[in-house]
């Protein structure tokens, strides 16, 4: 957080709190990166057995409970049907392409080399905030996005075999239809509370996705109980964690410690699929990481950077 002017009255407290707020903002976060890996790991263990359009319904049927749970206890459930729906039911399109190309995509490549792809999110949304939210975005925030993309492709052609593979393209379209879904947020954050945001955006999906899935449905095993209701506890947790993250902490400082998500799938992929990421995911990560980072610094540069005076009438 940025420091507070010396000479203000009671500044030693102001401080203070704000110190406390970014260190639970940061915990949060962290806590909400890593629980997110943990659901997607998940997710990647379901695809092995039922279809991605199934697993996405399934996301979403099995986390509903306790985001209503959640609503409950925090803002009551009457918020939830107060909402702008035309944007709900884009974001919810948007998911349920989002999730079910992912969960494709994912099933066929190491956790590392999908998040790698997906990292590039944040460049996507920044480059969609110009036509549609008439944000401005200058010259260097758009070489940082040419070179983001770069890092994509890196990632893409692992092992230098020079061919975009099928599911790499998957999740590089699930992470637009991800920045697009942000974008919908952006829009709604104003008008909607954030327990109405996941709880329309999981309904939406759990409908969705099970409609489509439901001439295929595979019936589910008990063995994989466990898994989703990893899924549902953990899916809920990081969506509780990111709301508080963002709320104590400034988006700026915070978005970043996003991209920790590498160590946790990293370790992820070693421990249950014994895979490790070759050198292009290693250099496309890179890329795209120091690209993502750079974007962050010039929207904070910007943020702060004083409004011009107005001209004087001479």
């Amino acid at each position: 957080m940025d420091p507070i002017a010396p000479g203000v009255a009671g500044d030693g407290t102001a401080d203070a709190a704000a110190a406390r707020d970014h260190s639970r903002a940061v915990l949060a976060m962290l806590f909400a990166v890593a629980v997110l890996c943990v659901m997607d790991a998940c997710m990647k263990q379901l695809a092995g057995h039922y279809p991605p359009m199934q697993v996405a319904a399934l996301r979403g049927m099995v986390g509903l409970p306790l985001v209503v749970a959640w609503a409950a206890a925090t803002t009551g459930l009457k918020p939830l049907f107060r909402v702008h729906w035309p944007l709900h039911l884009l974001r919810g399109v948007l998911g349920v392409l989002f999730l079910s190309c992912f969960v494709a995509g994912l099933r066929e490549l190491p956790m590392s080399t999908a998040y790698a792809i997906t990292f590039v999110g944040p460049l996507l949304v920044t480059a969609m905030a110009v036509p549609l939210l008439r944000e401005h975005v200058g010259p260097r925030r758009w070489t940082a996005i040419a070179v983001g993309i770069v890092g994509v492709l890196v990632v893409l052609r692992p092992g230098g075999e020079g061919v975009l593979t099928s599911a790499g393209l998957l999740v590089l379209f699930a992470t637009v239809c991800y920045a697009g879904s942000v974008v919908t947020v952006r829009m709604l954050a104003q008008r909607d509370s954030a327990q109405a945001l996941v709880f329309w955006f999981l309904g939406m999906v759990a409908v969705g996705a099970g409609l489509l899935a439901w001439p295929g449905w595979v019936p589910l095993r008990a063995a994989d109980a466990w898994l989703l209701g990893g899924i549902a506890v953990s899916g809920t947790l990081g969506q509780i964690a990111l709301t508080h993250a963002f709320r104590l902490g400034e988006a700026s400082l915070i978005a970043p410690l996003e991209y920790t998500a590498l160590v946790w799938v990293v370790l992820l992929d070693l421990v249950l699929w014994q895979a490790l990421p070759d050198g292009m995911t290693w250099l496309g990560a890179a890329i795209v990481v120091v690209s993502g980072l750079y974007l962050m610094r010039r929207e904070r540069v910007v943020r702060t950077r004083p409004a011009p005076a107005p001209a004087q009438d001479t």
